[in-house]
């Protein structure tokens, strides 16, 4: 088996080549150079190296061609945590530099993995249980910047709402 940080260092290079068109296309390579993974695997490492799709095949975003693909890399990650944020947030708050994250039964883990993939400043990793996220983040000032930023993207939904669609607690009560 080889090593993790060789199998990185083959995928950085096949990709820099420029002739990756997709993951098939790169099992095929690693495996001509020795190099046998799975699916799973090769995903993960594609994410962990930032490589993204592009119209031209894979590349690296810290590659010549980065703005362009770091931008529309993190406009989409934006945009699915938004999208998850407002179908599975109920509740967040802080505790020292851990975010906490309610969701409903069974849907911590969507929500966990579009925070992880959005790369939001401060936050280091998350760890999802059933319906509770815990985000670590580098400082107090990092989790309270990352909660008021997923309370936003809430709040964003709730807006946008028609106002019978809204849950009770937040709709306004008039007499």
């Amino acid at each position: 088996m080889i090593a993790k940080a060789q199998r990185h260092r083959h995928i950085i290079k096949l990709v820099e080549s420029g002739k990756i068109a997709n993951q098939l296309d790169l099992a095929q390579q690693l495996a001509r150079v020795g190099v046998d993974t799975t699916q799973t695997t090769l995903s993960r490492d594609l994410s962990e190296l930032g490589v993204v799709k592009s119209s031209g095949g894979y590349c690296l975003l810290t590659s010549a061609h980065a703005p362009a693909h770091a931008l529309a890399h993190a406009l989409a990650h934006g945009v699915a945590l938004a999208t998850t944020v407002r179908r599975l947030l109920l509740e967040v708050s802080t505790g020292g530099t851990q975010v906490i994250v309610h969701t409903p039964p069974g849907q911590a883990s969507a929500l966990a993995v579009e925070i992880d993939r959005a790369s939001l400043a401060g936050v280091l990793g998350t760890i999802a249980g059933d319906d509770c996220i815990f985000v670590a983040c580098a400082s107090v000032t990092d989790a309270r910047l990352t909660a008021r930023k997923l309370q936003s993207l809430s709040q964003q939904a709730l807006a946008q709402q028609p106002r019978a669609d809204r849950p009770l607690a937040t709709a306004s009560r008039r007499r």
